[in-house]
């Protein structure tokens, strides 16, 4: 080549070094080569583009999982992307060891590397040698830095023991990789296995119950805290001659001992195996006693953490009372989910307290905080409720003296600044009747699922949370569990977590409640699963925070058609049924029914006759309020088939004065109760009742007002 001549073709310059260019998309997912890199990847000699999977096909499956972190690491500094990658052949043969140089780069769009590079094949070096040492992702020193951060991270973020053990069974060192690993502890003067990898288990009994005092490798190291290592059989068999057989049959080469150190004491041993010789040079001694430092504290670190866990646990169950022998005609089940983060431990909890007869009460609430102060105290308050509860006392009565126990309880604190309270539903149920005597604290209301699906939240009277007020009062609500029904009694850790608050929280329960169709026990994982399993992840909620609580969960359910209760298929009743009390001194509860009917009435297609029947029962309450010196009793049924239902409303009070029509003038305040009842409602009627009356409206889903013609309320009557 002449001076001043132009310069030949890249193309042709590489071609004559025996030197291949490939190009790698891997938004596309495909790899051009040209003839020279295609022959050294063992294809025929010519341009061609081939996918991520071919290529991979030829490739080492070590290696390929090297390329990968060399890429990112290059586009993090920078730098080029050097590697060593060896050929295979379709039998799984090492054909040919190559070099590939690349600059990649990442496109933040499309989150892809794209790369061009050269190929040119080298000289393998035999493994174990001085050469073979050398890393085979390039530089030695930058290799060995990124495994060790990979290595770290991974460790650090083990959980358990099994898990530390699966992540150091899939190190990949730069340069040596072991086939075999094995973790050996120490109790007392034994040496034990703690986990072992490359090696099946019925070869590992010879290892599992070993003196230290034992002419075995592992055992000098758990004894004197020094690393051993043994670069070839021979030098293992003349320094550990009793026990080399034991080693023999495994086939390996080479052994390194590292003791397992924590805070300058030997915890145990760990071992590398290698299938082919290693001379254990200063590089990877550094390498294997850091790995070692690192898998003793996070071996040190699971261990703590399965001891807390296990600790926490059993308090927290061993405070959990086992729900007792079979009900006649009652079925229950309850759950209790610590998932709060830290500790595994809180103030949430739920009982079940044999009464005289067949009577029972249950129990469930929450005391502020999640920590060791809030379990000693949920401990105390639910002994103090069980021996209330045994005493015979009523509902309102065991919380008014829970409360003041638990006040004096709080107040004697030497922290007066840590002050606690506690959330409680306390209810006596009779299995004979289903008849729910309930009070509450502070709590969240309770949910009703009827026999044909549908969920409720009942209101119920309560006070304010134990603790806060020692002289407080708490109401008694009476419930009736008809056959079918399922009541659900659950602390605010269902409810919210994932981020939802009440309301979000609970049309996410209402869906798992509604739909379900199996039996107690699984509607109950259910529910924990739609809150606490992966699937919640997916459905967060509106709040920020993302906040998370204790889940204490229990469920009762009065056997009947429709509960699903041992069913694995569900036949669902045609009729669902709610009951409220509306006393004088309680006008707000006004609301509380409406919002009742609402949810009776949550799948009636028509919802013009959905308000109607609101504001017909409104009105009827509040009639009876203003008219009346006594209570008003709410009684609502939706029977029938979809299509062909009918609602009907029944309010009863204990007043002596009939309701009838009137025509007030335009200025009038009052007297267009019936007027209303008798526009809008299907069917009505007032029915004398003993002492008092009862006024009762139907509405039809299949109702044709011009076909029928106005109901006349007095035939009805």
């Amino acid at each position: 080549m002449r001076t001043g001549e132009p310069l030949p073709d890249v193309g042709d310059v590489l071609a004559a070094l025996a030197t291949g260019l490939w190009h790698w998309d891997t938004a596309t997912g495909e790899v051009t080569v040209d003839a020279v890199a295609a022959r050294l990847l063992g294809l025929s000699a010519q341009q061609v583009t081939l996918t991520e999977a071919q290529v991979r096909s030829r490739l080492h499956p070590v290696d390929w999982n090297e390329i990968t972190g060399v890429i990112q690491l290059a586009v993090a500094e920078g730098t080029l992307a050097e590697v060593r990658i060896r050929i295979m052949d379709e039998r799984g043969h090492v054909v040919r060891v190559v070099r590939s140089r690349s600059k990649p780069s990442f496109d933040p769009l499309r989150k892809a590397y794209e790369l061009t590079g050269t190929l040119q094949e080298v000289t393998e070096p035999t493994p174990g040698s001085r050469a073979g040492r050398s890393a085979v992702t390039g530089d030695w020193r930058r290799s060995r830095e990124a495994f060790l951060l990979d290595a770290g991270r991974a460790l650090a973020e083990a959980r358990s023991t099994e898990e530390v053990l699966r992540v150091a069974a899939a190190l990949s060192m730069p340069g040596f990789t072991p086939d075999g690993l094995a973790v050996f502890g120490v109790s007392g003067d034994r040496l034990t296995v703690i986990g072992h990898h490359g090696q099946p288990e019925p070869e590992v009994n010879p290892f599992l119950d070993m003196s230290l005092d034992t002419d075995y490798p592992a055992a000098e190291v758990a004894r004197t805290g020094r690393a051993v290592y043994l670069s070839s059989p021979q030098q293992y068999r003349s320094r550990y001659p009793m026990t080399w057989h034991l080693a023999e049959r495994f086939g390996r080469r080479s052994w390194a001992y590292l003791p397992l150190t924590v805070a300058g004491r030997t915890m145990g041993a760990w071992l590398a195996a290698f299938a082919y010789p290693v001379t254990f040079t200063p590089d990877e001694r550094s390498v294997l006693t850091t790995v070692a430092r690192m898998l003793a504290q996070a071996l040190t670190r699971a261990g703590a953490a399965e001891t807390q866990r296990e600790l926490t646990d059993g308090v927290q169950r061993s405070m959990l009372p086992v729900l007792g022998p079979d009900i006649p005609g009652m079925d229950i089940a309850a759950r209790y989910v610590p998932t709060g983060g830290g500790l595994q431990v809180g103030g949430d909890w739920y009982d079940m307290i044999p009464l005289p007869g067949e009577r029972f009460a249950i129990v469930i609430g929450d005391v502020q905080g999640h920590d060791v102060r809030a379990a000693a105290l949920m401990g105390q308050l639910r002994i103090a409720l069980r021996a209330y509860a045994s005493e015979g006392h009523r509902p309102d009565a065991v919380l008014s003296r829970a409360s003041h126990f638990f006040h004096g309880l709080t107040q004697s604190d030497d922290d007066p600044g840590d002050m606690r309270f506690a959330t409680c539903y306390y209810a006596e149920v009779d299995p004979a009747t289903g008849t729910v005597e309930s009070a509450r604290a502070g709590h969240l209301d309770p949910v009703v699922r009827m026999a044909d699906g549908t969920a409720l939240i009942l209101a119920t009277a309560g006070g304010l949370p134990l603790g806060i007020d020692p002289d407080t009062d708490y109401p008694t609500t009476r419930l009736a569990l008809e056959p079918g029904d399922t009541l659900m009694l659950c602390t605010d850790g269902l409810v919210e977590t994932g981020g939802h608050d009440l309301q979000t929280g609970w049309h996410r329960l209402r869906v798992i409640l509604e739909d379900h169709e199996g039996g107690l026990e699984d509607l109950a994982d259910a529910l924990v699963q739609a809150v606490h399993g992966p699937s919640s992840h997916h459905t967060t909620g509106p709040l920020a925070d993302r906040r998370e609580d204790d889940i204490a969960l229990l469920l009762l359910c009065r056997q009947g058609e429709g509960c699903g209760c041992g069913d694995s298929t569900v036949a669902r009743p045609t009729v669902r049924r709610t009951m409220l009390s509306v006393a004088q001194a309680e006008p707000a509860r006004v609301a509380t029914a409406r919002q009742h009917l609402r949810d009776l009435l949550h799948d009636w297609p028509d919802e013009d006759q959905r308000d109607a029947a609101v504001l017909l029962l409104s009105e009827m309450l509040t009639n009876v309020l203003v008219h009346t010196d006594t209570d008003a009793l709410l009684v609502a049924e939706v029977a029938g088939e979809p299509g062909e239902r009918r609602i009907r409303v029944e309010v009863t009070d204990n007043g002596d004065d009939l309701p009838h029509k009137r025509r007030p003038g335009e200025m009038a305040s009052s007297g267009r109760g019936l007027m209303l009842i008798e526009l809008l409602a299907d069917a009505w009627g007032v029915a004398p009742r003993g002492k008092g009356k009862s006024i009762w409206y139907e509405v039809y889903e299949s109702a044709d007002p011009a076909a029928d013609g106005p109901a006349d309320g007095s035939a009805a009557a």
